[in-house]
């Protein structure tokens, strides 16, 4: 009888690890469609939205999965050309955080693409959701907060598919690489995250987007500077020519822009730099010469002749609910940089953080 109690408990000893082992891969197998089954139900819930995951696959062990294939598009879109369309995108706990005292992730995202077609994005539908909707859902996805986010080989792109010929505005080869978002490393700066990222814009210009962020706050605060040189600005004819009916034989483009929030309150600049332009093209129809002449006469007249540069600089400022432009000095700028001074190839480096965080606490 004994014996037969200790054989008993020798197969238990060994009988309860085994199905707790079984249980566990068999958990480990199941989970990745429990939570594929969690990640659509999230999409497919956007109000206008509908979307799909292809699969997931996680780590338990490193704490991380990866997306494969998200997608998300409107639901009465007439085209299939999807909103977003993320290839590959893993999250993962940021282990050097974790070290201090930290729980924060990062992702790594390959191949994503936002394409806003204009026609899919005006339709509205009776469950019509603003912009909110659809990031904060995707926000969901990740359990905790993102602290780092680097993009590899993304695209951006305008499309209206009723202009003709089709409209394509789009920035292709993106890399972009943000740190600290969360301010885990605590620096004592009021702006703790860089972020710097570059592209291939249409018409083959360099982009460089460069500055420092506090998202932490419900309005961040942010210092940014971008430019934009070296495009072909024969590239924009169908966006030039659907919206102002000009469009390029021959020019380069240049854009150069900067702007500071602190506390709600916005101040920046915005200066494109055509060079070298030509409007009239040989096979232009006689109403277009006609028309493109006139616009011809006052690019002559306005542009800077010794640097053979047509430019402006649009100053904006203003609570981030009132944004407005100042049109009286875009004006003077244009003549500014005809008659006076060429602007020059470069972001002219003359909004402060620091004085526009000054300007806001007048204000407030």
């Amino acid at each position: 009888m004994a014996a037969q109690r200790k054989r008993m408990y020798k197969r238990k000893r060994f009988l309860v690890p085994a199905i707790i082992i079984i249980l566990l891969v068999a958990f480990r197998l199941v989970l990745p469609y429990i939570v594929k089954n969690y990640v659509n139900k999230v999409l497919a819930d956007i109000p206008g939205y509908y979307g799909q995951v292809e699969d997931i696959d996680l780590s338990l062990i490193t704490g991380a999965y990866t997306i494969d294939q998200l997608y998300l598009n409107k639901v009465n879109a007439d085209t299939e050309i999807p909103f977003l369309n993320f290839e590959r995108t893993n999250i993962s706990i940021e282990w050097k955080s974790l070290f201090k005292g930290k729980i924060v992730s990062e992702i790594n995202m390959t191949h994503p693409s936002l394409i806003y077609v204009f026609e899919d994005q005006q339709k509205k539908s009776e469950e019509d959701a603003d912009i909110d909707d659809w990031t904060k859902a995707l926000t969901d996805l990740v359990p905790i907060d993102i602290n780092k986010l680097e993009i590899h080989d993304g695209k951006v792109a305008f499309v209206q598919l009723t202009a003709d010929p089709n409209i394509d505005l789009h920035l292709n080869q993106i890399e972009l690489y943000a740190t600290n978002l969360r301010n885990v490393e605590r620096t004592g700066e009021r702006l703790p995250s860089d972020l710097v990222a570059d592209a291939v814009s249409i018409g083959e210009g360099n982009l460089h987007l460069e500055g420092q962020m506090d998202l932490v706050k419900q309005i961040p605060d942010m210092d940014l500077a971008l430019s934009l040189e070296n495009a072909n600005a024969t590239a924009l004819n169908d966006f030039t020519d659907h919206y102002a009916g000009i469009d390029f034989d021959e020019g380069e483009f240049n854009f150069y822009g900067e702007m500071a929030i602190a506390d709600g309150y916005l101040q920046g600049s915005l200066k494109p730099i055509i060079k070298n332009a030509k409007l009239i093209g040989k096979e232009d129809a006689f109403l277009e010469t006609l028309w493109e002449g006139f616009v011809g006469f006052f690019k002559f007249v306005l542009k800077n002749h010794k640097e053979n540069t047509l430019a402006t600089k649009v100053p904006i400022e203003g609570d981030l609910n009132d944004v407005k432009t100042k049109t009286w000095p875009t004006v003077l700028n244009i003549f500014k940089n005809g008659w006076i001074e060429a602007f020059k190839n470069m972001v002219d480096d003359d909004i402060d953080f620091k004085d526009v965080q000054k300007t806001a606490n007048k204000k407030s």
